[in-house]
């Protein structure tokens, strides 16, 4: 393993919480919370600001009955379902090391009965993999997708590819789906609707909220704010049933922050059976938020293009 696939563990309080690991390559940091979750609440490069969006006056929290966003990132299972989606992560959670690799793991809850992991490694080319793990500890079959969610901090734009574009009369097939939600507005000024490129910008002012999904087969979803960019990679499976009509890439904004969603294809789990999804993130220095294709293509697709190399060389 090379030195940046290196991983330095250490146990420390963050944010008000005392239970907290600290993961570094000496180049980028996490922290992950074990007094709720399973959620990292902390990601960027050490010593740097968290590119992640924090909640101060639920830094420290825990207990209740009531789900709460915290920030950082998190697993759900898709589709989304008022019942079983926000049972409640506000208790403490199990952390397991084993060699480069730190799992941190949920107890089934009473309504859901579905266990949730997400498991931690530094890869070879310095970037953080996370894997995304659903295990149905019920006595029932179900059908499930992981569902990964990253809450960016506010101020900056969401990047979604498109397929690559054809032209008519040759290209008659359609090529994607693009899922809308009842409370999507197409003329919201947060969107910019590219040839390329679909962008959402988080705007603080914002009192609407917005989402669509989309169905991505080039592997990436970005996000660029104020001279950072992440970069989440992650394999579409051909032929795969996808929830909410086919999406695998969903981005959704408030007032407050932006989410950066994959998800994995749904999956009958008999009892015991698991269901997981990997993601990959990269972070750069010194990009530009963009406002249109052509700022993506100069800007972003340079990171991109580096990120899915070093991805799929491992």
């Amino acid at each position: 393993m090379s030195r940046m696939g290196q991983m330095t563990v250490c146990k420390k309080p963050y944010g008000g919480w005392p239970n907290c690991y600290w993961l570094t390559n000496g180049r980028l940091e996490l922290v992950v919370t074990t007094d709720v979750g399973p959620r990292i609440i902390r990601f960027g490069f050490v010593g740097e600001a968290n590119v992640l969006r924090e909640y101060p006056k639920l830094l420290g929290r825990s207990g209740g009955a009531e789900w709460l966003i915290y920030g950082g990132h998190r697993l759900w299972e898709a589709p989304e379902d008022p019942a079983r989606t926000y049972q409640p992560d506000n208790a403490p959670v199990v952390a397991a090391q084993q060699g480069q690799t730190l799992a941190v793991t949920q107890a089934a809850d009473q309504v859901t009965q579905t266990e949730k992991s997400i498991e931690l490694r530094f890869g070879s080319a310095g970037q953080v993999v996370v894997t995304h793990r659903l295990t149905n500890r019920s006595h029932a079959p179900v059908q499930l997708a992981p569902w990964a969610i990253t809450v960016m901090d506010e101020g900056g734009v969401a990047i979604v590819p498109l397929p690559p574009r054809g032209v008519h009369p040759e290209s008659l097939s359609a090529s994607s789906i693009l899922t809308l939600w009842p409370y999507t507005d197409l003329s919201d000024s947060r969107w910019t609707w590219g040839q390329r490129y679909i962008l959402l910008r988080q705007t603080p002012s914002a009192t609407l909220p917005q989402k669509i999904g989309a169905s991505t087969p080039d592997g990436w979803v970005g996000y660029a704010n104020g001279g950072r960019l992440l970069v989440k990679t992650f394999r579409r499976e051909a032929g795969a049933c996808y929830p909410d009509m086919g999406a695998n890439v969903e981005v959704f904004t408030n007032g407050t922050m932006l989410e950066v969603e994959t998800l994995g294809p749904l999956e009958h789990m008999a009892p015991g059976e698991a269901a997981e999804h990997t993601e990959e993130w990269f972070l750069f220095r010194d990009v530009p938020d963009p406002r249109s294709d052509d700022e993506v293509d100069r800007f972003v697709l340079p990171r991109v293009q580096e990120a899915l190399n070093l991805s799929r060389s491992g």
